[in-house]
């Protein structure tokens, strides 16, 4: 009589360990290796496309994919009281005398820096405070017959709960309207740029296409005529409860620009309503936009 053999015992499975734990790792390996594919993808596509770098930053790109990338926001103005001082340290060439300017606090306020202009963008509105420009002969001269890219864009450097978006602007009756305006940029970089979201205001279509866009032909006239640097200053005036657009899109009661000649030392505002009803009239002066904003834009000595 032969004895059964015994079976060897069984090994327990280490505590915490499921049976599903193996499809879970196929699942992980899988998710992983498609993200990598795509991102792989859309890191090749977007080098090979300098064109694209002006509208999409490879972070925007990641984030869309659910890759996790270190957010990197544009640095923000620094607080001082009731004021915020602007520093820009990017980009001073925009401000007369490398001087940024000083503007009412106001939480959220973030400085942007692009090949032709700057921006201090509010996270409130979801626009911009100010956008700033210097303008000469040459850089219009360059400016001349450049191709408009009009491809709008949200901008990836401000976080998307303070920022403007396509879907914001659709169906709401107002324009895009560029604060540095197209006919202002001198290379296609610079033209690609003008297109964030970070430089539009929502604008009544009939001012934007009629008594605004005079100003921005005169503006440019009288740089072409002047013997060098010309700072412009362009932005939007809020009244106390502004309408809104979209995810809260504020919309302007007013747009002003500010323009500076540093030759001659003079300088003008333009002031208008955003409206249909809006006519051309004349500039106010320096020190009453000053009266009526709180923005310092221009050094003491211009004023």
């Amino acid at each position: 009589m032969t004895r059964a053999k015994k079976s060897a015992p069984r090994k327990k499975a280490p505590a915490g360990r499921s049976k599903a734990a193996a499809p879970g790792r196929i699942y992980r390996f899988l998710r992983t290796f498609a993200l990598t594919s795509l991102a792989s993808f859309g890191a090749a596509t977007y080098a090979l496309n300098p064109q694209w770098r002006a509208q999409f930053s490879l972070d925007d790109i990641l984030a869309r994919l659910s890759w996790p990338t270190e957010e990197k926001f544009a640095p923000a103005a620094v607080p001082a009281g009731g004021l915020a001082h602007t520093r820009f340290a990017e980009c001073p060439q925009f401000f007369p005398q490398a001087r940024p300017p000083v503007v009412p606090a106001s939480l959220a306020l973030r400085e942007l820096c692009f090949s032709n202009f700057a921006i201090l963008h509010n996270g409130q509105t979801k626009t911009p405070v100010f956008v700033a420009e210097r303008l000469n002969r040459k850089v219009l001269t360059e400016a001349q017959g450049m191709p408009r890219s009009d491809k709008f864009y949200p901008e990836a450097r401000v976080p998307r709960a303070e920022r403007a978006e396509l879907v914001d602007y659709r169906g709401s009756g107002y324009s895009r309207g560029h604060m540095a305006p197209a006919g202002d940029m001198s290379t296609r970089e610079a033209m690609a740029q003008s297109f964030s979201l970070a430089n539009m205001v929502p604008q009544d279509q009939t001012h934007n296409g009629g008594p605004w866009s005079q100003i921005e032909q005169d503006t440019r006239k009288y740089v072409m005529r002047a013997s060098g640097d010309v700072y412009v200053f362009t932005g939007p005036y809020y009244g106390d409860k502004p309408k809104e657009i979209g995810s809260g899109v504020a919309v302007p009661s007013h747009l002003f620009k500010v323009v500076y000649d540093a030759t001659t030392g003079r300088s003008w505002v333009h002031w208008q309503a955003n409206s249909a009803q809006t006519r051309a009239g004349a500039p106010i002066g320096y020190d009453e936009f000053v009266r009526r904003t709180g923005m310092r834009l221009l050094p003491d000595a211009a004023n």
